[in-house]
């Protein structure tokens, strides 16, 4: 057998598919999960690809993104012009609008006044993607560069005082050009011209739904595993669930969990993880509790990067262990999200993405594991994963738990990772999700968590000087963790999880309340 590949089973070519060609935006993200909030498939491809590599996958339309460069400087990323005249529906917004217009024959240049921030749309022409809008319009632009000339045959749909093109299209109508941001929420309209482009201009139907992908996932899975054995590494989190309950209703007894207990989960997950996903759905699970030599390898580690790699180290140890136990094993399924593929610039992202930290399901397999992958929700955002749980028919307190890293608790406990601290540690972050559950918060905000912070301070408990830890309290909402802020907690709310942690978590006098974004922070500390 081979070293470890990836088996296509998420993205069958039947179905109808937006490729949106990502020239760097911080909004590309979003272009995508507008698209998919419309119930179109749609993937996020590097902006440069060829049109000969992105043909073979028949897209249905094409969406040009945004991005920081001019089209007429030296080194700016091109779109392929064959792409434009392939005959099926493009929409440029902002730099991919510049880019139809830079290879189609019209002309760009600096603008004398930039536009950044709202402006009011006037609409000249309210067919296609401004079908039954308002003739004005709140718009959010972001741009320096104009359009002062069309490309030959292409009118102008929409105006701006600062754009005189700030829309166009094509004779036939099915390449049109936006200069505005319909993704944004300062786009009131946005998601409307989105659907329109979706629906009217290219002639799309709303048809992926989390029951349609449930029925394809299931056949390609049972077509790509035949009779071989699955192994499914289960975390005690929302992604690799859901994978491990899909693969289950695929191939059934076929598939084997393994739940390691690393000594690093939350207050009573172990317990609960067995009780649901082996009690309640009747999965064959082999539970391992390796929490001793997850916190020997630990001791005296405090960078954050080294915690990550030792325990996925570990991880893969203790696997592979349990895996040679087993027997024959073919396959191997993880929760891989699309989130998680893009942040760790894989080939199928932006040339211009960043590597922003390392994740433990992508491309963390070491070359002697002798599986291929099946990563049925690998391109999925985090909602549609809890939208196809819940059509899975999963326990409801499973398909919204918030996230959870794959290092645990170790990169929320700051410095050296110990079963002292751990214990401290895990009562404080009981006391915060506790709290946030009884006011109604939950499923309101992304994350909740307690964090253990390296810090000692003075404090008096009783009628004794006190010097103990300090706790940090993270609460942050977000779409899909590429961006979030912090949870306007109201302050009763925080002064009841204070209070709780002071009294009933010895070893703590100090509770902080963490209020920085991401970015410029992340949401983990470390």
């Amino acid at each position: 057998m081979e070293d470890a590949t990836t088996a296509t089973v998420s993205a069958p070519p039947a179905r109808a598919t937006v490729l949106i060609l990502d020239f760097g935006s911080q909004y590309s993200q979003l272009i995508a999960r507008r698209v998919r909030e419309a119930n179109v498939y749609c993937e996020l491809v590097p902006g440069t690809t060829p049109w000969s590599e992105l043909s073979p996958r028949h897209p249905s339309a094409l969406i040009l993104s945004g991005g920081p460069a001019s089209v007429y400087e030296a080194g700016a990323p091109q779109v392929d012009p064959d792409a434009l005249k392939a005959g099926i529906p493009v929409l440029g917004i902002c730099y991919g609008m510049q880019l139809i217009a830079h290879h189609l024959g019209g002309k760009v240049e600096p603008g004398a006044r930039r536009e950044f921030g709202p402006a009011v749309l006037e609409v000249e022409d309210g067919g296609g993607i401004f079908a039954g809008l308002p003739s004005e319009m709140p718009v959010w632009m972001s741009h320096g560069d104009h359009i002062p000339e069309l490309p030959p045959g292409f009118k102008g749909i929409a105006r701006s005082a600062n754009s005189r093109y700030a829309a166009f299209a094509s004779p036939d109508g099915a390449v049109m050009g936006i200069q505005f941001h319909p993704e944004v929420v300062h786009t009131p309209h946005g998601r409307d011209i989105l659907r329109n482009f979706l629906y009217r201009v290219s002639g799309l139907t709303p048809s992926w739904t989390p029951g349609s992908y449930i029925e394809e996932a299931v056949a390609s899975i049972r077509a790509t595993v035949g009779g071989g054995k699955v192994l499914c590494a289960l975390s005690g989190g929302v992604d690799s669930a859901v994978a491990a309950t899909l693969v289950h209703r695929a191939i059934g007894d076929q598939l084997t969990c393994v739940f390691v207990n690393n000594g690093l989960l939350r207050k009573e997950e172990p317990e609960r993880v067995l009780e649901v996903m082996h009690g309640n759905l009747d999965m064959n699970i082999r539970y391992v509790d390796a929490s001793d030599r997850f916190l020997g390898e630990l001791k005296g580690v405090s960078d954050p990067e080294e915690k990550r790699r030792t325990v996925g180290r570990v991880f893969i140890d203790v696997f592979e262990a349990e895996a040679k136990a087993i027997g024959e094993i073919d396959f191997l399924a993880q929760g891989t999200l699309y989130p998680d593929v893009i942040e760790s610039t894989a080939p199928d992202t932006a040339a211009s993405a960043v590597k922003i930290k390392t994740h433990h399901n992508v491309g963390g397999l070491p070359p002697g594991l002798r599986f291929q992958l099946i990563e049925p929700l690998r391109y999925l955002f985090k909602d549609e994963v809890r939208a196809v749980g819940t059509e899975l028919g999963m326990p409801e307190d499973v398909v919204w738990r918030q996230p959870f890293p794959g290092p645990g608790l170790s990169i929320r406990c700051l410095g050296e990772v110990t079963e002292e601290r751990l214990a401290i540690l895990r009562e404080a972050d009981w006391v915060v999700v506790d709290e946030i559950k009884k006011n109604g918060l939950y499923r309101q905000v992304w994350q909740s968590f307690a964090v253990l912070t390296p810090l000692e301070t003075v404090g008096v408990q009783g009628d004794y000087r006190t010097y103990s830890n300090v706790v940090a309290v993270r609460v942050v909402t977000s779409d899909d963790a590429m961006t979030a802020d912090w949870a306007r907690v109201p302050y009763e709310v925080l002064a009841k999880i204070s209070n709780r942690i002071t009294n009933e978590v010895r070893g703590v006098n100090r509770v902080v309340f963490d209020i920085t974004s991401k970015p410029p922070g992340t949401i983990e500390w470390e």
